[in-house]
């Protein structure tokens, strides 16, 4: 559905996206992750043509948006940062001046309109001027327009930001739903938006595409699939005793302990370095004849997979 080749683009010295490669298939729903500042915004404004690229290309269905923006605009709803309201209008004033302007027939307006009202839980509100409207409402309107003219593509970047807490579980529920009929490309720097949504994310540092897999695929990456990373055990026998078995191996920690009442402990271990612990752990833990009943490694959360790859020094 979306294909970037070699995308790059330049605000006088600084080139804000460099040189990236990322292709997203029909149906998916895909979340570009980093930091503020990291040219998520600007990929974009690249990927719906607000933008035109200082080099490569972008294709949309098979259509670059440079060279037949008209044809390839058409199959994408986009849905800035800040929405593009006006705020002296009436929510329907304003989606029926936004059919018009994308080329919805005049006798399928009204229906259209009254479709996606219900889809976006908008309503309530459709007769109010939008500058009345909440903080949320005015998001769910811009979500709106987006899906005007039912494009298979919906580009929603930051369509969190600002919103509190109650208000950002309807937009992503709503988000949840569009992913079910459209092809959704998510921007955020928030970790809950990105794996509350997306079945794929793309992160993006500096400019630069730092990986792009599922969550379950980017963790395996990030860890060895050995003893480099957090370990969950169970072992039977004194927490006392456990503790002090632990505490003869400075090249790790104990995240948690928790002992029930049959004398068996959980416990989360951490190294302190990319080594494979397992073994050492295992003689310790014989040796103080308290046996290891499980040992499985934990997966990294989405907030270490991103802190890993978009943390470096300067």
């Amino acid at each position: 559905m979306i294909h970037a080749e070699k995308l790059s683009r330049r605000f006088g010295k600084i080139k804000a996206v460099n040189s990236i490669d990322f292709h997203i298939e029909k149906g998916a729903t895909v979340g570009f992750l980093g930091p503020n500042g990291a040219g998520k915004s600007t990929t974009m404004n690249l990927i719906t043509g607000y933008l035109a690229p200082s080099s490569g290309r972008v294709l949309i269905d098979g259509i670059d948006i440079i060279k037949a923006p008209m044809q390839a605009k058409k199959l994408i709803g986009y849905l800035p940062e800040q929405p593009p309201l006006y705020r002296d209008l009436t929510v329907d004033e304003y989606l029926g001046f936004v059919s018009e302007f994308k080329g919805v027939p005049k006798s399928r307006r009204r229906a259209e309109i009254e479709s996606i009202g219900e889809r976006v839980k908008i309503q309530d509100v459709r007769r109010r001027l939008i500058r009345g409207l909440s903080r949320g409402y005015k998001q769910r309107v811009g979500l709106a327009q987006a899906l005007v003219g039912n494009p298979p593509m919906l580009i929603l970047d930051e369509p969190t930001a600002g919103l509190d807490p109650k208000q950002i579980i309807e937009i992503r529920e709503l988000i949840r739903g569009l992913g079910r009929e459209h092809t959704v490309v998510l921007s955020s720097h928030i970790l809950p938006e990105i794996s509350a949504t997306c079945e794929w994310i793309i992160i993006i540092n500096r400019g630069a595409i730092a990986a792009s897999d599922t969550p379950e695929n980017l963790s395996g990456r990030l860890s060895d699939g050995r003893g480099s990373v957090r370990q969950k055990l169970l072992i039977r026998g004194d927490s006392r005793l456990i503790v002090k078995a632990f505490d003869r191996l400075p090249f790790l920690s104990v995240q948690s302990m928790n002992a029930d009442e049959s004398g068996i402990s959980e416990v989360v271990i951490a190294p302190s370095n990319q080594k494979d612990v397992r073994e050492e752990v295992f003689f310790a833990m014989a040796k103080a004849k308290l046996p290891i009943l499980q040992m499985s490694p934990m997966d990294l959360s989405l907030e270490e997979i991103f802190l890993n790859l978009t943390t470096s020094e300067d």
